[in-house]
């Protein structure tokens, strides 16, 4: 099959999987999709799917760059991607950290593209608070603190109550 033909397959592949999986997407320009990932930890997750010559791009913004704890919370997503399928956490040059993967066009099958935005979400799901505690506490507790004073709702906050507990004085 030559790039043309492999890139029109990878294409359908893409459109028949988010179909069947009833996911949000936008086709910006042709050969591209944004897709939907409706999460618990983190709400909603967007995947950038780009079919390129050769390949399928899929890119996925995680968060941020920590405001601390730099060395901590990268080694920890470091050591994350030993054990993921497909993808991997990534920087950028400013220090944000997108999942990223790579497949060749001639891989891209419906059941493929499903496996790969199943792990889109369960990498950003599983991974969110985790990565919020490391490189964001201090922003998080000001938050609680702020949030507690003024009798605002805690809700979204709930999975870091451990961190605005007082630390025992020894």
């Amino acid at each position: 099959m030559g790039t043309d033909g492999a890139r029109e397959a990878a294409v359908a592949a893409i459109t028949a999987a988010v179909t069947e999986a009833g996911l949000e997407a936008e086709c910006p320009r042709e050969g591209s999709f944004l897709v939907t990932l409706p999460g618990r930890a983190k709400l909603k997750t967007l995947v950038w799917l780009e079919t390129g010559p050769h390949s399928l791009t899929l890119t996925s913004f995680f968060c941020r760059q920590p405001d601390e704890n730099h060395a901590d919370f990268y080694l920890w997503l470091m050591r994350k991607n030993s054990d993921m399928y497909g993808m991997a956490f990534a920087a950028d040059e400013a220090g944000d950290v997108y999942l990223r993967g790579r497949l060749p066009l001639e891989g891209v099958t419906p059941d493929e593209v499903d496996r790969l935005l199943g792990c889109v979400l369960t990498y950003s799901d599983e991974n969110f608070n985790g990565a919020l505690e490391r490189g964001f506490a201090s922003a998080i507790r000001r938050e609680w603190k702020w949030r507690a004073e003024r009798g605002h709702d805690m809700r979204n906050l709930r999975a870091f109550a451990h961190l605005a507990e007082p630390a025992d004085d020894l």
